[in-house]
């Protein structure tokens, strides 16, 4: 990260972060600095690659509009032992926020903005060493450090702002020039009640509990429509709330994720069509000519392993196509390849994408029809806006544009991207056990009852009716939920660390099955420890455990008794002691689980796929 007005280097984060914590307009809290990482337009791409992934750029342009024309990794040089080296000079940009700053001296406190002449930026080659120091000449007479002020404020616009810290303490008044503040701390105990605003001057002085919950609307101004991110402001009419600095509500991501899928049988043939808006030129060019130009191609390095002859074969394969990549269109659809490249039911061998066909637990085949070993996943992920106070409702509905907060001032031309690598395990439902389940007339009972609760969710937040996911979708979310437990006891990641990807469609081409899969931005998701469970000899056993745990819950009977029609909730005997996972593992924000579907609970026996 580096600041761009003077090139100083503040820190280190991974890519990763930079999709997951620490995206554009969202605030670093670093050792002695707080920064906001700037938008689009302030971003150096002349040290940014560009990933290929034509599924998952379709469905950005879709979201932000056609202008976006690729998707890109993080600025990055790898480090040397040389601090002045280029490397030094590339990263991501950031900007000081908040830009008030307090005195760390107790004895002093002094909170004034950054740039009032109070305080100096004192730099240095080590990035955790950067700080800002105060003249008060503090203890031992040496400078103490000036820390970020404690509150920020923002709204759920996407709108973030320094804390008004005067109008604050004089109680909206103008109190002119030459009044400087404190920001003291009473007592050990950190409660806002016993941290103080006060003005030395006038004497005024304020607890910041008058800034927090229903006293804030009274006491606060309305929001200025700051967005620190690309330094701009808009008109906004919704009420500011004061925030922690540091607070996890303070940023949440807008995503897109898939995954990496073959393009081709053949490994070349895979590489080019990869590459395919740098080859296609070389197609329509004479074969001597293409080929003496192919080594002076940026792909060269993955292709010449094949050699000239097979490369050209590949691309006039790929130029003869009815439909070439760019002839396609935009496929919205991100599930669907999905499943067909699971369901193959050959091995696929690729550096991104490997599969193996395994043989079904033999007490599963009743309703199991398929187990696939994925020991090489390559997945993808976008950053095409964020929200703030709320997150996104993880694909339960279209979150509004008002609260998704831009990635830049105008329309963007790209957006960044992450990749991570993993491994995981599909399972595959047998479709016409699912369809004998679904039309049970008790389930159909069960189904209208959360119905109800989702439409009641909906109404409470004046909502449309509709996006009703299906009852095969609450079966196979509960099931992932209930083995995603079990694997993490076994297979030594976290359960945080293992996500879910649900494939369940009742239509024309009906898919009913789940994946199970780890994704990290090294070497650590693809350990081999998920994938072996997925061998018959101990998936089966495996199944069975986590069946039997969620037949009883710690909190039963309250659990299993939930009632998602009483205060309109979208799950039903489900709760944190049971089924609920981490929000890096679930992909619908722990909405719509149900143990009842799944087994025999404590008070219903009637619904269950696997019920006795």
């Amino acid at each position: 990260m580096t600041d761009p007005r003077s090139q100083l280097r503040v820190g280190a984060l991974r890519p990763n972060q930079l999709l997951h914590t620490y995206g554009v307009g969202a605030v670093a809290d670093l050792p002695s600095l707080s920064v906001v990482t700037l938008g689009l337009e302030h971003w150096d791409l002349t040290r940014s690659e560009v990933i290929n992934e034509d599924r998952l750029l379709s469905v950005v342009k879709a979201r932000l509009g056609p202008q976006v024309q690729a998707l890109r990794l993080p600025p990055h040089l790898p480090e040397t032992s040389d601090p002045h080296d280029e490397w030094a000079r590339v990263g991501v940009p950031v900007s000081l926020f908040p830009t008030w700053l307090r005195c760390s001296d107790t004895r002093c406190n002094r909170l004034a903005p950054a740039d009032a002449g109070f305080f100096d930026l004192m730099s240095s080659m080590t990035p955790d060493r950067n700080r800002y120091v105060h003249g008060c000449r503090g203890n031992g007479g040496r400078r103490p450090t000036a820390v970020p002020a404690r509150f920020v404020m923002a709204c759920d616009n996407g709108h973030l702002d320094d804390f008004p810290w005067s109008y604050f303490a004089h109680r909206g008044a103008d109190p002119g020039a030459g009044h400087s503040l404190k920001l003291s701390e009473r007592g050990s105990t950190g409660e806002t009640v016993n941290i103080m605003v006060s003005c030395d001057e006038c004497g005024s002085s304020r607890p910041m509990s008058d800034a927090i919950g229903v006293q804030a609307e009274q006491n606060l101004p309305a929001c200025r429509g700051r967005h620190p991110h690309p330094g701009t402001y808009q008109p906004c009419d919704a009420s500011t709330r004061t925030l922690a600095l540091g607070a996890t509500n303070s940023w949440f991501p807008m995503q897109i994720r898939v995954f990496s899928l073959p393009r081709a049988e053949h490994p070349v043939d895979h590489i080019v069509a990869d590459f395919w808006k740098t080859l296609h030129l070389l197609a329509g060019l004479e074969e001597a000519t293409a080929k003496m130009l192919m080594p002076t191609q940026t792909c060269w390095a993955e292709l010449q392993p094949f050699g000239v002859d097979r490369v050209w074969e590949a691309i006039r394969r790929r130029a003869d196509e009815s439909s070439s990549a760019d002839d396609e269109p935009d496929q919205v659809d991100l599930r669907t390849p999905e499943w067909k490249a699971f369901t193959t039911g050959t091995a696929t061998e690729l550096p991104d994408f490997t599969t193996r066909p395994e043989r079904v637990p033999k007490q599963h085949r009743d309703w199991l029809k398929q187990v696939v070993l994925v020991p090489r996943l390559r997945e993808v992920a976008a950053l095409y806006g964020f929200t703030r106070i709320d997150a996104p409702e993880w694909d339960v509905l279209d979150t509004p544009d008002r609260r998704r907060a831009a990635l830049s001032i105008g329309e963007p031309t790209w957006a960044p991207c992450a990749e991570m690598r993993g491994e995981g395990i599909f399972l595959r439902f047998e479709e016409d056990r699912i369809v004998e389940w679904e039309h049970r007339p008790d389930v159909k009972r069960r189904e209208q009852l959360l119905l109800q609760g989702h439409g009641l969710w909906r109404r409470q937040r004046q909502l449309l009716p509709g996006q009703w996911p299906g009852l095969r979708y609450l079966l196979l979310h509960t099931f992932a939920h209930v083995l995603i437990r079990e694997l993490a006891l076994e297979c030594g990641y976290s359960a945080a660390g293992i996500g879910e990807r649900i494939y369940a469609n009742p239509g024309e081409l009906p898919t009913a099955g789940v994946l199970l899969y780890t994704a990290a931005p090294d070497s650590e998701g693809t350990l081999g420890g998920l994938v072996s469970l997925g061998r018959s000899d101990r998936l089966g056993p495996l199944v069975e455990r986590a069946l039997e745990s969620a037949r009883l819950c710690s909190s039963d009977p309250l659990c299993a008794e939930h009632d998602p029609t009483v205060h309109g909730r979208l799950s039903a005997a489900a709760c944190h002691a049971c089924l609920f996972a981490a929000e890096t593992s679930c992909e619908r924000g722990n909405h719509y689980l149900d143990r009842a579907l799944l087994v025999d609970t404590l008070t219903d026996s009637r619904y269950g796929f696997f019920s006795s």
